[in-house]
Parts: structure tokens; sequence; C-alpha cells
């Protein structure tokens, strides 16, 4: 065996140390260009991950009223908490397995697509790691050019060095493409199965994890062949790494699978309320219109689907197709301000305009109970009398004005406030509205939130100048709420794409009037609906008070151009206004009789199944049994009577003196049997 000389091993070991030097010598640039580069990643911070997704609206018992898709694209952002583990790992196993112990990038899998390519010929295996392709769907347009790979390992190092690693994996998972238009896996899973990604089995997840390597030719729509071989790659991939038995592959593939093909989510509802909530997220809580429009927020709002379908099912039933009439409708909850069902118009789809909101229009006689609040606190009672007869007064010192009563019937005596009330007596309100003061009932109705200009004129008394739905049926809600006002609130809270609430609005309440007032302008509401009120004519509440059941309130109103009724018990405030868009005179005899129609249709149907709850009587309140007719207490001469409410030591204590009623025998004798008076008896021989 010859023997290594001495000399061969220092040459050796000279050519050795000069490579070895070299090595080092070229390496220290690509540390310090390394370092350089991580400090570098460090300090740009980590990039903005956010992507267009689509809005979400729900309803006040958490079911999805509408949506909002970013340029047609429907995507939907979960927590990898809410995605099935079937999902998880068949994602990894068959896109990336060592997703987890690799920093960005997988060498091994790059080695090997290349020698695999090499073999080929041609570009046969790709090598991408789920964070390259989470940069890829993020930042670059799908090309395959070199600047395009450089630029996807740039932001890819960026997202591990800043990003978990369960954080990549539910960004990847929600922003990954899995065909017709449908990005992420809710997305996907709502699509092909019709439910969430949470609920997907093993088979449904193998099935849908094949999908993002050919959108379109492993479509289980398009190619169910297609889709089912790819099923058994991720079922064996999924063998392989450990996190299925092949018994459980097996059955995964047999298992029926039921395809959809369509989003499981309902068809978009309440569209006026769903655009006034829109117009609320961009001029009210301040986000940006392209945060709204792409942002996938989860906006959860006070609408109650259940009532709004029935406010939607009471205007088209009872409003013929043959007539242009509209309408505007809004329910709210008195007790919260919660809008619980609005109506904008018959058809969204021929006009998005919302009269509950936008429009303006001339309340009528519903604008009078802000003035009787206003006369109660400056002595008025249930049983204060005026004369009720044709009477010209003067706005300025030109203008005369003469008030008519609905079809020109003046009782031609002194009435009582409960009576004017029922009846709506014109008269009655423009005299007291000048007795306390014009500016009196100004501030009274800014009180109850009324924000539309008004004037302080005695006309004003009969709502002659416009305002809005809304914010009169809100206004309302300060009777029923005794006396407190509860701002109008459509949204409850607001939560981003990350599950973080960004925003959320609290009920906000404020006691504007004091709470026995609220109850007896509530009883003289009441009245409305009683026809024990009036002799002469009938209250306004009549057409409609055979479908009160319960404690109900409210006030009816009408002009040339608009019909309205407001009304409400404890737990709901509901005012409908009906009337033609540019101003034409309604239809007496049909047009008048639809606003009460659909208002007390809504509100028996809302409250049904609802317990049967009284006004809350404060203290400070006293009940007296008096005659209708003279507001005075009830007796023999006078039996007729009705319960009505006074503030105490506001209530009468004189006994009426009417004629005692005689009967055959010509015995005076009482009687519990209310007769009707002179214009009664006139009224009804005309109408039969």
């Amino acid at each position: 065996m010859e023997l290594i000389k001495v000399e061969d091993l220092r040459k050796t070991w000279k050519w050795a140390w000069l490579w070895i030097r070299t090595l080092l010598l070229l390496s220290i640039p690509v540390v310090v260009l390394g370092l350089f580069f991580l400090i570098y990643i460090n300090v740009l911070g980590p990039p903005p991950l956010k992507v267009p997704q689509t809005t979400i609206f729900y309803g006040s018992n958490g079911s999805i009223i509408g949506e909002h898709e970013p340029l047609g694209q429907n995507r939907f952002w979960v927590k990898l908490d809410d995605v099935s583990p079937h999902l998880v790992d068949a994602t990894i196993a068959v896109e990336d397995r060592r997703f987890y112990s690799h920093h960005g990038f997988d060498y091994k899998r790059i080695a090997a697509a290349l020698l695999a390519d090499i073999k080929a010929g041609a570009k046969v295996q790709g090598a991408s790691t789920i964070t390259q392709q989470y940069s890829r769907n993020l930042f670059l347009a799908p090309d395959k050019t070199w600047e395009r790979k450089l630029k996807e390992a740039f932001y890819a190092a960026r997202i591990e060095a800043n990003y978990t690693k369960d954080e990549i994996l539910q960004g990847y998972l929600n922003t990954i493409y899995y065909g017709h238009g449908h990005y992420g896996v809710e997305a996907a899973a709502q699509y092909y199965f019709g439910k969430s990604s949470k609920e997907l089995n093993l088979a449904e997840a193998s099935l849908l994890a094949g999908v993002p390597k050919g959108p379109t030719y492993y479509s289980p729509i398009k190619n169910i062949e297609n889709a089912k071989d790819r099923q058994q790659i991720v079922l064996d991939a999924m063998v392989a790494t450990g996190t299925i038995s092949e018994k459980e592959a097996v059955d995964a593939y047999k298992t029926p699978i039921e395809i959809v093909g369509k989003s499981a989510l309902p068809e978009e509802k309440a569209s006026y309320f769903q655009d006034e909530v829109e117009y609320l997220l961009k001029n009210k809580v301040g986000l940006d219109p392209d945060e709204v429009e792409l942002g996938g927020y989860h906006v959860y709002t006070t609408l109650d689907p259940k009532l709004q379908k029935k406010a939607d099912y009471w205007v088209e039933n009872t409003i013929p197709d043959t007539s242009s009439i509209q309408v505007g409708m809004v329910a709210i909850d008195p007790r919260t301000g919660d809008i619980k069902a609005m109506v904008g118009g018959r058809s969204y789809e021929e006009s998005s305009y919302n009269r509950a909101t936008q429009a303006r229009r001339a309340p009528g006689s519903t604008f009078k109970p802000f003035l009787y609040t206003a006369a109660l606190q400056k002595g008025y009672t249930p049983s204060s009398l005026l004369r009720s007869e044709r009477t010209t007064f003067y706005e300025g010192e030109e203008n005369q004005y003469t008030p008519e009563n609905f079809g020109n019937y003046y009782a031609n005596e002194e009435i009582t406030l409960a009576q004017a009330v029922a009846l709506s007596d014109n008269v009655y309100a423009v005299k007291t509205n000048i007795f306390i003061g014009t500016d009196q009932l100004v501030k009274m109705a800014k009180k109850f939130g009324i924000k539309s200009e008004l004037s302080s004129i005695p006309s004003l008394a009969l709502g002659t100048k416009p305002v809005g739905v809304l914010e009169m049926t809100s206004a309302y809600s300060v009777f029923a709420n005794n006396g407190e006002r509860s701002e109008p609130r459509f949204i409850k809270k607001i939560v981003d794409y990350k599950g973080d609430v960004v925003y959320e609005q609290e009920v906000e309440r404020k006691q504007v009037i004091e709470p026995e007032y609220a109850y007896v302008m509530t009883d003289l509401m009441r009245g409305v609906f009683d026809e024990r009120l009036n002799d002469y004519t009938r209250v306004t509440g009549a057409s409609v008070s055979g479908l009160i059941d319960r404690p109900t309130a409210g006030k009816t109103g009408s002009t040339n151009y608009d019909n309205w009724i407001i009304g409400y018990t404890p737990q709901l405030v509901t005012g409908v206004w009906t009337g033609y868009d540019k101003g034409k005179t309604l239809h007496e005899f049909n047009d008048v009789l639809y606003s009460k129609n659909i208002w007390a249709h809504f509100m028996k149907d809302a409250m049904a199944n609802r317990p049967i709850t009284q006004f809350s009587k404060p203290k400070g309140v006293v009940a007296v049994s008096v005659n209708p007719d003279t507001g005075l207490l009830s007796n023999k001469n006078c039996p007729e009577k009705r319960v009505s409410y006074y503030i105490a030591g506001t209530e009468p204590t004189q006994y009426c003196e009417g004629k005692a009623v005689e009967t055959k025998d010509e015995k005076p004798k009482p009687t519990n049997e209310p007769q009707p008076g002179l214009f009664k008896r006139i009224w009804n021989w005309l109408a039969s």
C-alpha cells in the first residue's frame, strides 16, 4: 500500500482551505444581504391582508336579510375555528404537507419539482406553498413571469415574518377561488352544498379541497367525474399524512354527496331598510364607501324579518295593482327605538325612493297630539270645552284661514278635548293653538324629535308643514313609552372580517315629557277607536275598530293629498302614509281607506300571540267615570259614561245635569243604554 506523501496532503489541504475561504467570503454578502432583507421586511411590517369581501346584513333574530357582493364576487370571511377540521386537513394534505414546518418556502418540494420538470422536459409539478399562493391571491396578477415569481417570494417572506401559521392558513382559506364566482371556503360551501363550511363532512370537504387545483376542470357541477378523481387524490394525501385511515378514505369516497349549486342565502329582504342602513354606514358611522362595498362587514340590524314580511304582505294585499298610490310605513319598538319593519314604496325594483325616510308630506291631524300635550301642560284637561263651529282665523294681518272638518260636519256646540281628539275636530285644534300660543306647538314638536322645519302659525295645529314618516312614528313612541324618547336605531353593531366589533350603537333614551302627560294623551288617543265618545258623527278610527283586540291608541290624519295613521300598543308603534308621488288628489271613497286598513291588519297580525299589555299608569293620574258629551261626572241624569284619566287635581268634580231618560210608563228611571243624539240620528237616517 502506497503511503500518501506529506507534501501531497499539504497541497490538498491548501486547495481545500482556499475553496473554503472563497466560499466563506462569497457567503458573507449573502448572509449580510439576508440579514438586511430580514430587517427590511420587519421594518415594512405586516402587509395588508384585506381583500374584497361580501358585506352581510343580519336581522334582529340573527338571520341573513341581505348581502353586498364586491364586483360580482361572492366572498365571506370566517375564522379558522369555524371551518370544518376535515377541510383544513384536506387542504394542507393536498396543497402543502409541510406547511407548519417551513418558513414560507418548501425547499425539498422545490427540488423535487425541478427534478420532475427536468425528467419530463416541461413544467409538470408545482412547488408553491400555501403562503406563496396566499401572497399571489392577495397582491399579484395570475401571470407566470419571473418578475411575478420574485414578488411572490418577497410577499411570502413578509407574510411569514409578520403573521402566525394559523392566520396565514385562515387567510388562504378565505381567499382561494373555488369556481363559479365564489371565493373562500364559506362562499364555496354555501354554493356547492348549501351549508356552512363548519358543517362539511369528510366526503364534502375532500371534494371541495380538490377544486382550487382547477376550478373549472374539477367543478363537481360541470364535471363530477373529474371532481371525484381529484377527491381520490385528496383522500390519498390525507391517508399519507395520517389525518385519516384508509377505511375512512374509502368510506368518504363512496359517500353520496348532494350538490346544491346555488347559494343557501335567502332572497334579499327589506331593500328600503338596507338602503337606509348603507346610508348610515357611510354618513353616520363614518365608514369609507369602498369599505362598505368591499369590506366584508357583518352588520347586525334591528329589523325583525317576521314583522317585515307581515308589513310587505299587508301593503301588497291592501292596495290593488290597478292603483298607482304609494306608501311609506315604519314600525318601531318604542322601548328601544329599534326599527322593526320599513316599507318605502310598493316596488323597490320600480322605484328605490324611500318614502318612509326621504319623503316629506303634510301630516294632517296626526300632528295634533303634540299640540294637545302642550295644552295639557297649560291647564287643559280631557273635559276642557270649546265650541266647534265653522270659524275663520287670520294668519297674519291679511291671510284668512277657515279650517274645515272632514265632511263639513260641526257639532255647533261645545265639545270636550276628548271628543276633539277622537273626532279630529279642526276648529278645536286651531283655537287651542292660538289660545296657548303658536310657539308652544313648535317647541313641543321639537321635544318629541320632529326635525323638519316648522312655523309658529295657527294652521300648524292641522299638520300643514311637511314631515317624514320615520320622524313622526318615532315621535309617537314618546307617548307609548311613558314620555321617554328613544332615538331611532337601525344598527346594533358592526363586526369586521376579523371578528372585531368596530361599531356598536347603544339605546339612547331621554325623558322629554312627564309620564302622566304621556298617559293622559294615550288615553285620549284610545278614544279614536271608541264610538261611545260622540253622538253626531263617527270617531276617525271607527272603520277599523273591529280589528283592535288589545289596548291601542293612535291618531289619523288627512289632507287632500295625504292620508296617515299612527298608532301603538306598549310594544309597537306603527305609522303609515299613503298618497301619490306627484301630488295627485286622493279619491275620497277609495284612497282614504288604504292607510287605516294596512295599519290595522298589520298591527293585529304583528301583535298576534304576544301577551296583551296594558299601558302603564304612572303616579299622579286618576281615573274618573265621566259623561262623554259633557266631560262631567256621570250620574243617573247622564248614564252614558266612559272612564277617562286626568292629572291628579284636574279631574272634574261637578256632576252632569242632563235630563233623565224616560220609559214608556213615564216613570223617570235611569237607564244604562246610551241613546243617540239628534245629529247622530240624522246621520244614521241619511246613511240608511
